[in-house]
């Protein structure tokens, strides 16, 4: 994507929404609320219809009523960084039961790559060090597991198939780096991508100490 262009997720986020000014609120605990994420989150969506804002917990939350300002939002959109940080902090403030209500409450959930693991049982992370291993600690709103940056990262691919394959973690979804799933409740609806070529795997155990992995159809959102 263009750096001076809103990506095509967001769009999409906006899209999904139903409002024509929808309000976004942004959460970037994974990397401890750095302002130098949150600004360049400001910076991208600068010409987006959003109205965008954002929920820092650190040092204390900046707003009175976390719950309150959470569940006024349309589209709720979580960064990367540290998935086991962010998950646990979430759990010290109760956003993690807040983030339930707000999605049965129909608003947008989103994120990427440790904001796109939080949603599921678990995934494979770098949380804990330099060397990839499995998270199994996640919100659990939806089945199975996710792994992010299948294409990008050269350990990610080899390491969720091993990890599936012994039930480390349960099956699920892989994206390539800007490929997303869309889910409707807890169904999956469709992968998208904000790029041409963008795949997305379903990988599961094979029940015998292998694993099955399967290409799913990916929509660029783009055309």
């Amino acid at each position: 994507m263009p750096r001076d262009a809103t990506p095509l997720h967001v769009d999409y986020a906006v899209e999904l929404s139903g409002k024509a000014t929808p309000r976004l609120c942004v959460l970037n605990q994974a990397v401890g609320d750095d302002p130098a994420y949150y600004l360049r989150f400001y910076d991208r969506l600068a010409d987006s219809p959003a109205e965008v804002r954002h929920l820092s917990l650190f040092p204390m939350p900046n707003v009175a009523d976390p719950e309150d300002f959470l569940l006024s939002q349309d589209i709720i959109f979580v960064g990367g960084g540290s998935v086991a940080n962010m998950i646990a902090v979430w759990r010290v403030h109760g956003i993690d039961q807040i983030l339930r209500k707000a999605w049965h409450q129909g608003i947008v959930l989103a994120g990427s790559s440790a904001g796109g693991i939080c949603w599921f049982e678990g995934g494979t992370t770098d949380s804990f060090g330099a060397k990839l291993r499995a998270y199994t600690d996640g919100l659990g709103m939806l089945a199975g597991s996710f792994c992010p940056h299948y294409d990008s990262e050269d350990e990610r691919r080899p390491l969720y198939q091993r990890l599936v394959a012994a039930r480390s973690l349960p099956g699920g979804l892989a994206c390539d780096d800007g490929v997303g799933a869309h889910y409707i409740d807890d169904t999956l609806a469709e992968m998208v991508s904000d790029r041409p070529g963008g795949q997305g795997f379903r990988v599961t155990s094979d029940g015998q100490g292998g694993f099955t992995e399967t290409g799913l159809p990916v929509r660029f959102l783009g055309e």
